[in-house]
Parts: structure tokens; sequence; C-alpha cells
């Protein structure tokens, strides 16, 4: 059993019935006798028994995984860790979890200003888990649906990351110690706008004022800032930004070989933050 899900196995409860979990060899228990193994990778998986849900696959996950490695979303990165740094402040002892972690990339960055803490990263993928586990030795993996209930003690978390990421708003507060943050990092209308003839979906205008909507009842908006920039992106960066989301699930890749060597594309998010 990897170190780090020795650090935040407290933080973790069992997803059958909510009691919390302890280390038994290379497993993860409750008193109710639920078990739990550790998968050789380095993850927990605590999804329900018998999901079947969908999930992002071996092929997206690598997607993402080089696209990421070249920094073409650094800048939303480095707005996450500021946002993370300030929400960490007050709240000692308690840790920075992200929904729909994926690979870790973001997570990681936002404990890099915290070398004090510990991160849950949340995802369905065990290909993403797989990742996840390798990318900070203090980052544990763990496997769960956002629609099942987080596997996560109430309060356990001083800021929760939900980064292009359904949300949940009722587990999110429920999650968040009093006085927690809630980042979230949505795309704008502009992202990605050049690749739309590829395939990729528009985004709506309409979003942020849903999300608003959807988290209004839990939480009280405290700041908002918009990201922005021109990724020049290589045929190669093309590919991987449309198959390392949904789209990749109705594109064939020989679509994907007719783009211009390089070629000038919006990065365009807001990020606000929530309390």
């Amino acid at each position: 059993m990897p170190a780090v899900l020795d650090d935040v196995l407290g933080w973790l409860r069992c997803p059958n019935c909510g009691k919390p979990l302890s280390r038994v060899g290379e497993t993860a228990r409750c008193v109710s006798g639920h078990s739990f193994d550790i998968a050789r990778q380095g993850y927990l998986s605590l999804l329900p028994p018998g999901w079947h849900g969908g999930a992002d696959t071996a092929a997206m996950v690598a997607a993402r995984a080089e696209f990421l490695a070249g920094g073409h979303f650094a800048a939303i990165a480095a707005a996450v860790a500021d946002e993370a740094r300030l929400a960490a402040a007050g709240q000692p002892g308690r840790c920075i979890a992200e929904i729909g972690a994926g690979t870790g990339y973001y997570l990681s960055a936002a404990l890099d200003p915290l070398p004090a803490a510990f991160g849950l990263a949340l995802d369905a993928s065990k290909y993403a888990l797989r990742r996840a586990a390798q990318a900070d030795q203090r980052i544990g993996a763990v496997g769960c649906d956002i629609w099942h209930g987080l596997p996560v003690a109430d309060g356990a978390a001083a800021a929760l990351l939900d980064i292009f990421a359904p949300r949940n708003a009722a587990e999110f507060r429920r999650v968040l110690a009093p006085g927690g943050t809630l980042i979230v990092v949505a795309p704008n209308p502009a992202h990605l706008r050049e690749l739309a003839p590829l395939g990729l979906l528009n985004q709506q205008p309409a979003k942020g004022e849903r999300i608003a909507r959807m988290l209004a009842p839990h939480f009280t908006q405290e700041a908002e800032r918009q990201v922005t920039t021109t990724m020049n992106l290589s045929q190669a960066d093309v590919r991987n930004v449309v198959m390392m989301g949904p789209a990749a699930r109705h594109i064939e890749p020989d679509q994907l070989r007719a783009t211009a060597a390089e070629l000038p594309v919006t990065l365009s998010v807001t990020l606000s933050r929530w309390r």
C-alpha cells in the first residue's frame, strides 16, 4: 500500500456504509467488514459494487497526459494553484481534493505551494487513477463516482477543485470544511473554438449562469477571474486535445490528420471561487 494512502485514509469513508476505513495489509476495511483492495498501480477503488458507468479510456487518458505535459494549460494550473494556496491558509490539517482529477495535473500544481498538504485525486477511470497515483508523492488516488456519493468524510477538505468536471453541489458542500473553498474552472464560448470543425461541441454561452444556479443553494460566490490566451498547437497537440475529451468517442483519428502543421487555438476559461 503506497505510503500516501496511509496519510489520506482518515479522510475516506466506506462507499457501502459510510464508516471509517483502516488499513489491513494491502486492503482498506471498515468495521462492517467491507474490504477494498489496493491496486498494484497505487490507487484505491471505492467505486460502488458492480459499477459500470462511463469513464475515460486508456487512449483518452494517454492523450490528456501528453497534451498537458506540453504546458498548454499551464495558465489554468497556475491560477488554480494560487486559489488553492489562499483556500488552505486558514484550514490546516485538511486535504485538497479534486473531482474528476484525471492524471492529477491540476491537483499536483495546487499542492506545490502547500508543502504540508495532501491531495485526494477522485476519478472513476482506473487509467486516470494509475497516473494520478504517480503524479505527486502527496496525492492519494481514489476511484469513485460523483453521482453515487463521494467516499470522503464530512468536512474533510479545505478546498475542492472542479476543473472541467461534473458538479454535485450538495456533496461538495458536505465534504468541505466550514469556510472551505470550492474552485471551479469552466470553458467559455471561445474556448477551443478553432477546433469546432473537427467535431468539438461548441461551448454554450449560458454555462456560467447554469453553474451559478446549481451552486447557489449551497455556496456563495466570492470571486471570478478569466484565464485567456492563444496556444500554438502542433498537429499532434490538436489530436491530443480533441481525443482527450468526450469527442474521442465519436471522432476517428483519421479526421484529424488534415489539420495544419501548427494552429493558433484559443484557451478561454472562467475560474470562480465559492465558499
